[in-house]
């Protein structure tokens, strides 16, 4: 599948009427009806929290030491409030396609294209802040890919290359090795392995993303986040949010409809957005 074909797909969220929250979501992980069936009650509505100003796209979120929710835009890295007031975190106005770090760290990585004010080659490569996006330092790749999806669990650096398929480094991303030839619309790491939504479904690794089998009973995910706790949260192609302790069974959460990114903090909560608002989810 070509990347422009893959990035079609993984924005295919349909939209929903109304945003509702599922009946009857208990805490246990229990598998349910798979999304798009028809079959999910509807309950109540989803609170949203409306950002101020609007974010200029949404490629990617991340979770800071602070707590801090952070947010990769067409137009830099911005800090996402409680109250949904939004500002820009260092100067950097490039085009963070992908934006990644180990959960709750300062440690960010990130990818895409360089902004209005930056003289940098074009794709980015890799770029890496060790103070939570305040400053970026080029790392690798520059002038080379552009990764459209991206992520680490603070040892191993994975991200698809939006063409041929999947890079590792497990060096912070000074040097690559070829991994599985895989169209990744988004990637997770857990102690339990790697993890990538894809056309074909959600796909598992467990020799650091060289090679991948399906995962069978997960929904048809587009959007996906591993938390502190190695639990998966993830948002499917009808917009139907989804939780998982361990990646193979997964529990039916909340309806949200079209979503850019997915954040998961731990196996109890989450957040979903879009260029316009922030989701909590649990």
């Amino acid at each position: 599948m070509s990347s422009s074909s893959l990035r079609r797909w993984a924005h295919v969220l349909a939209p929903v009427a109304a945003m509702v929250v599922l009946a009857g979501c208990s805490s246990g992980e229990q598998p349910t009806t798979a999304a798009g069936s028809g079959s999910a009650t509807a309950e109540a509505s989803v609170p949203g929290v409306t950002l101020s100003p609007a974010l200029d796209h949404l490629h990617g979120l991340h979770l800071d030491a602070d707590g801090a929710v952070l947010a990769g835009t067409h137009t830099g890295l911005i800090e996402i409030a409680a109250d949904g007031t939004t500002r820009r975190v260092g100067e950097s106005d490039d085009d963070f396609m992908g934006l990644t770090g180990a959960p709750g760290t300062d440690h960010l990585y990130a990818s895409g294209h360089p902004g209005p004010s930056s003289s940098a080659p074009n794709p980015l490569g890799l770029i890496d802040s060790t103070d939570g996006g305040q400053t970026w330092t080029p790392k690798s790749l520059t002038g080379e890919v552009d990764f459209h999806a991206l992520a680490t669990d603070g040892e191993l650096l994975i991200g698809f290359d939006g063409i041929t398929g999947l890079l590792t480094s497990s060096d912070g991303g000074v040097t690559w090795n070829a991994g599985a030839a895989l169209a990744a619309a988004a990637l997770a790491v857990t102690e339990a392995g790697v993890w990538a939504t894809t056309p074909d479904g959600l796909q598992h690794s467990t020799d650091g993303g060289r090679t991948f089998t399906g995962v069978p009973d997960a929904p048809p995910l587009a959007l996906l986040s591993a938390g502190k706790d190695g639990s998966l949260w993830g948002i499917d192609i009808d917009g139907l949010a989804w939780r998982s302790r361990t990646g193979q069974t997964w529990e039916q959460r909340a309806v949200i409809g079209p979503a850019e990114a997915v954040l998961a903090i731990d196996f109890d909560t989450a957040y979903a957005a879009t260029a316009q608002t922030l989701y909590p989810l649990n």
